[in-house]
């Protein structure tokens, strides 16, 4: 069975192609919240036919941004309507109890992380997301239970800010400094 999957974060979109449960390839795209359902569905079209398989059988998406999920939907309607398709967003039942203050704020993506190393892996588990907006840490208990975690600025988000805000700091590049003390002020940044 062919199966698409669509993980859209919000700075990047990660597409992916299985063939039962073998990923065939997966592709990075920039979360544009101007796509119509029409263009998200070229997309898709054109990566599955990429990955050399035939037409998609169902459909699985997590989606953390209002304004994409709307045109999301449509084009799965539209276009892949007659497929089994599986949206997890609140209230959907995963197969992963949520144990926090308040599950239906808990993102998407968070849930589909935990589930994903609930099922691969068992608990205890720490699952480590980094992404172009955040970098989120989730746990899952020894019960397999998704318990809560830790959102924090993604590195490039972090870079940004000090070259928007640091009077004399620069961009830098990211990349891995000679040592962790800095020798001169690019250093100092790529090491923090």
């Amino acid at each position: 069975m062919t199966l698409l999957t669509l993980d859209v974060g919000n700075s990047q979109t990660v597409i992916g192609v299985f063939d039962g449960e073998t990923l065939v390839n997966h592709w990075t795209v920039s979360s544009d919240a101007r796509r119509t359902a029409d263009e998200w569905y070229l997309l898709a079209l054109g990566f599955v036919r990429s990955a050399g398989l035939a037409d998609v059988e169902a459909v699985a998406m997590c989606c953390t941004v209002p304004a994409i999920q709307v045109e999301l939907r449509a084009m799965l309607e539209r276009h892949y309507g007659a497929l089994p398709v599986s949206i997890v967003g609140p209230g959907v039942k995963t197969g992963i109890p949520i144990h926090t203050d308040n599950p239906r704020e808990v993102g998407a993506d968070r849930i589909v992380n935990a589930l994903a190393a609930s099922e691969l892996y068992g608990g205890p588990a720490i699952v480590v997301d980094r992404n172009g907006t955040a970098t989120i840490l989730d746990v899952v208990d020894e019960s397999n239970r998704y318990v809560g975690g830790a959102i924090a600025p993604a590195v490039e988000l972090s870079l940004e800010a000090l070259a928007r805000r640091g009077a004399q700091l620069r961009s830098v590049e990211l990349a891995i400094p000679r040592s962790v003390i800095g020798k001169n002020t690019v250093e100092a940044v790529q090491s923090g």
